[in-house]
């Protein structure tokens, strides 16, 4: 039967409809379909009153292209019109980003909540030759700006000269969601409201023919009753409860910090420190090291991601403690044994011990079974994952730290981390037609992240230094993460400047930079030091790249001073993603220094110590300032954070931030200890030269 042009009917209409024939109608309600195009009436403009249109990524470029035309077939269910697409991305350009052309049509706002599948048919033309398979996707803007904009995804496959149905759950398209919107977490339909665009694309690297035609009909979205997973759901428990009587709030804190090797016994200290710098740094440091020496589960030998303390007293008014960790801050936590060790706080013995206990209890955690690498989270108690999502930033940092323990402690380490580090391959995370790295993948679902890491001055370029390294990603994916994007991207922060082709190790890519208040630099996403700096815990980026990422770094660390004190007029700077003084956690940044900068408002500690090697009389007369000004020192070195405009402290400790604090200032004192454990590793041969190659600025020296 032929499909209706018509709107879904509004289900206000059936409130009035008695019960029990409500109960006899479901199964029909249940199918209810909203067209998009049929085309039948010949028109590029949809049920959605929405603009329709093929599209390509480089218009100049006459050799490649996408043509759109509404054509007389006989069809699926009755159908006499379809679309026809005719594309080439057989480009003779040699511009080192992907051809991609395609087709558009616009949603309006379109609120897809009642439905949980995209549906079309498709078939290819025989005559003219056609790909097996494409992208869709659904485009939508992330908030009320209006700027920003989310896209989610699905790969077509298995194309044939038959037309066949194509229904893919809504679910499937991660990237419509906003996970920063608690509504979310609650309502994962919610992503589907304001829909702005349904998009076919033709990548050059994806199709296996590169010119063709194929024939789509019947564009809709359907409710089928069966949305399927979504990507906020988790694991079922399979342990059960953690103690005979069920406890919450305050008596599961305790219960939690019963299970740990020590808790605080006080909420704010009051010291008097050395008036020496490095003695100074000595002993925050081995302050900070406390956090790893007591908030560790005593069973499995797990650091906890996060404590919260009671402002009055450590464990009371709204005290937290968090009985799960990631995988990043079990490899930062065996990155602190080592940094321990070389600072004297403990024995070699004691740091083989501790780091021996965790890598067994990773040999024996849940893994995802067809790449071997760790699920994103786990519980810190019963070492069960709860998450389905397979990490490629954090799965890399524990690599790092196992890097590290390995070359530490070769002779006790070696073996057991050489084991694990030999179950993974990072190419289950590379994207072979952006030629860049994906967030991670969905177990459950069975779809990689919409997302690519696509920035390069940020956390995750470490983490594809070692792909490389280890040889399973090739070396252009360096270079196929943006060091700008392009101009007409009018989202970023300010047009990047000197945005020309540079050829790096015989490799094409795009350089640019970005300037502000006297600075030249590559900005990075947020504008945080965490993206800027955390790589060089590991890297050798001051040492090994001057005229690079080692600069870049030096930039940074000047902008974030500037930026704080001078343009804001706050006492004290570095601002990054951490707790908020105000609850929960949030992103902050210098945002003239990202491309997309967060917001600015609260300083984090940690922001310091990573400029420790880049700007050391500035960072700890920063350190030493906050300690003058608020109460954010503890028995485990500096609180996570502080709000300059009001005073007020987050009497919370981040795995993470204590981590990249202590990790920093060993580096800082111990002339780049965790680093050089690191690049006595063999992946070191193919990562130095991707530091010292490059030169981000060309022969033109970059302000100081």
């Amino acid at each position: 039967m032929t499909l209706k042009k018509a709107k879904s009917f509004p289900m206000k209409y059936f409130l009035i409809i008695p019960a029990f024939l409500l109960a006899l109608a479901r199964p029909l309600l249940a199918q209810e379909v909203q067209i998009l195009s049929d085309f039948e009436d010949g028109t590029f403009v949809n049920f959605l009153d929405g603009e329709s249109g093929a599209w390509d990524s480089d218009p100049e470029d006459d050799s490649a292209g996408c043509e759109a035309e509404i054509v007389d077939l006989a069809g699926p269910e009755d159908s006499t019109r379809a679309l026809k697409l005719t594309y080439d991305v057989d480009s003779v350009s040699t511009e080192p980003v992907p051809v991609q052309n395609g087709f558009w049509t616009k949603l309006r706002n379109f609120d897809a909540r009642n439905y949980d599948h995209l549906e079309f048919y498709v078939k290819g033309d025989a005559q003219a030759g056609f790909t097996t398979k494409f992208r869709v996707e659904l485009k939508k803007f992330k908030d009320s700006e209006r700027v920003e904009k989310l896209r989610g995804g699905f790969v077509v496959e298995n194309i044939t000269q038959e037309w066949q149905k194509v229904s893919i759950p809504l679910n499937k398209m991660t990237g419509i969601l906003n996970f920063t919107d608690p509504a979310v977490w609650k309502d994962p339909s919610v992503g589907r409201v304001d829909l702005d665009e349904f998009v076919v694309v033709f990548e050059g690297r994806r199709v296996d023919r590169k010119s063709g035609a194929l024939y789509l009909d019947n564009i809709r979205f359907v409710r089928t009753g069966e949305p399927g997973p979504s990507a906020v759901d988790f694991p079922p428990r399979k342990k059960g409860d953690k103690t005979p009587v069920k406890l919450e709030g305050l008596d599961y804190a305790k219960f939690l910090a019963g299970r740990l090797q020590g808790f605080p016994k006080a909420t704010v200290v009051k010291k008097k420190f050395p008036a020496e710098d490095r003695e100074f740094l000595r002993e925050v440091a081995r302050d900070t090291w406390r956090f790893f020496d007591e908030v560790v589960d005593r069973e499995n030998q797990l650091p906890l991601d996060t404590i919260q303390l009671g402002e009055k007293e450590p464990l009371g008014g709204e005290v937290f403690v968090g009985d799960y960790t990631n995988v990043t801050n079990i490899g930062l936590y065996l990155m602190t044994l080592v940094a321990a060790y070389d600072l004297e706080f403990i024995s070699k013995e004691e740091a083989v011990r501790r780091a021996l206990a965790t890598l067994q209890t990773v040999d024996k955690l849940e893994y995802h079974q067809a790449s071997g690498f760790p699920y994103n989270y786990y519980d810190t108690t019963t070492a069960e994952r709860t998450s389905y999502f397979v990490s490629f930033v954090d799965s890399g940092w524990l690599a790092a730290g196992m890097y590290v323990v390995k070359n530490a402690f070769p002779e006790e380490l070696g073996e057991i981390s050489g084991r694990l580090l030999g179950r993974w391959n990072f190419s289950f995370f590379y994207d072979a037609v952006d030629q860049q790295m994906v967030h991670g993948y969905y177990e459950h679902l069975s779809v990689y992240s919409d997302y690519h890491y696509g920035t390069f001055y940020t956390e995750p370029r470490a983490v594809s230094a070692i792909a490389i390294g280890r040889d399973e990603v090739p070396v252009e994916h360096w270079y196929r993460i943006q060091r700008t994007f392009p101009e007409d991207y009018t989202w970023q922060e300010q047009e990047p400047r000197n945005r020309i082709k540079k050829k790096t190790m015989g490799i094409e890519h795009y350089g640019g930079y970005y300037e502000w208040s006297g600075l030249r630099y590559i900005p990075s996403w947020g504008g945080s030091l965490f993206e800027a700096l955390m790589p060089a815990l590991i890297l050798k980026e001051r040492e090994a790249a001057p005229e690079s990422l080692g600069l870049n770094n030096r930039m940074h660390v000047q902008g974030h001073i500037r930026f704080a004190l001078e343009e804001l007029k706050y006492p004290v700077w570095g601002m990054s993603p951490s707790s908020d003084p105000d609850g929960g956690y949030s992103e902050f940044g210098a945002k003239p220094l990202g491309c997309k900068g967060y917001k600015a408002g609260v300083v984090t500690p940690h922001v310091s110590f990573l400029a420790l090697e880049y700007a050391p009389e500035q960072a700890v007369a920063n350190l030493r300032k906050m300690i003058e000004l608020y109460d954010i020192y503890g028995e485990y070195g500096f609180f996570d954070a502080v709000r300059p405009e009001t005073g007020r402290v987050a009497y919370k400790y981040l795995c993470l931030d204590q981590a990249m604090s202590l990790i920093a200032v060993c580096n800082y004192l111990k002339d780049g200890s965790i680093r050089r454990r690191f690049h006595a590793d063999p992946i070191a041969a193919k990562i130095d030269p991707l530091l010292s190659e490059e030169k981000f600025f060309d022969t033109e020296e970059a302000a100081a």
